[in-house]
């Protein structure tokens, strides 16, 4: 697939809530070791500006997703993702363009392209879009992809597949399989006790403390990733504050350490949230599926 298809309107609102929920993430300040509106957290060759030109370039290719998942609704699930694969390369490509080849948003393409596409053959069959819904979907799309991808060595050579082979981490393919766990089990469970940027900070430090992030381990081995999960740890237990985080900043990044896979999550939670029952409804910290 070569230039942006023809498309038409969005069948659904999740492609423009992901494109709020890219944007929140990344205004989000501050964010230890990440790309925000103070810095550059742990990365030299990214800014705030190279993401809002990412995001720019992604931005019709989430119609894409979703509209390929309407149009296909009622073909099974685990066809789809061979299906959607050529428009997540193109979308990548009109990424790697727009950022002069910086890695901005791969995972988040994957992940949130993925949610795009789920609301997609929701719709296509008229079935209501819920986060249990759009978390089952996801993950009849991606059944088995990391045993056939990463277990067995067929996906292209990259940095997620050699650490599954050395590591056991999943990373973003795994997240997807499981329906997004990590954020229904951690995160969107205590979702409405708070709001603003510290609900959203909160819900990152939530995520950095239990995720496997392969980003981290990418860059910090296993002893970054475990130094992140404590820091983590250690300040969800505190009353932190704009300090602790700036504190937490200025440590990972004199470490290169940067929680990327966390951020995507971020984004994901982002999304699922809208979609949550009202706090009243005291049953929804159970996991529903």
């Amino acid at each position: 697939m070569t230039g942006l298809p023809a498309i038409s309107s969005p069948v659904t609102a999740l492609p423009e809530k992901v494109i709020a929920a890219l944007r929140c993430e990344l205004d989000l300040t501050p964010k230890p070791g990440l790309v925000d509106r103070n810095n550059n957290g742990a990365h030299h060759d990214m800014d705030h500006a190279l993401f809002m030109k990412s995001i720019r370039a992604i931005t019709p290719w989430l119609t894409v997703f979703e509209q390929l998942g309407y149009r296909q609704a009622f073909l099974p699930a685990e066809s789809q993702l061979s299906l959607l694969r050529p428009a997540g390369l193109a979308c990548e490509e009109a990424m790697f363009s727009a950022t002069g080849q910086v890695n901005t948003h791969q995972g988040g393409i994957f992940s949130l392209g993925l949610l795009c596409c789920a609301a997609g053959r929701l719709a296509g069959r008229k079935e209501p879009l819920s986060t249990t819904a759009l978390c089952q979907e996801t993950s009849a799309i991606c059944q088995g992809i990391v045993a056939r991808e990463l277990a067995t060595g067929q996906a292209t050579p990259s940095a997620g597949a050699r650490l599954y082979q050395r590591y056991s981490l999943t990373g973003a393919r795994g997240e997807a399989e499981s329906g997004f766990l990590t954020v229904r089990r951690y995160v969107l469970p205590y979702w409405h006790q708070e709001s603003g940027d510290r609900q959203h900070h909160n819900a990152l430090l939530r995520l950095m403390a239990v995720n496997a992030d392969s980003n981290l381990v990418s860059r910090g081995g296993i002893e970054g990733l475990q130094y992140v999960r404590h820091s983590a740890q250690q300040t969800l237990m505190t009353p932190w504050g704009v300090a602790e985080l700036e504190e937490m900043d200025r440590h990972f990044t004199l470490r290169r350490l940067s929680p990327g896979g966390s951020a995507d999550l971020l984004a994901v939670a982002m999304v699922l949230a809208d979609f949550l029952p009202s706090p009243r409804d005291s049953a929804f910290g159970k996991i529903p599926w």
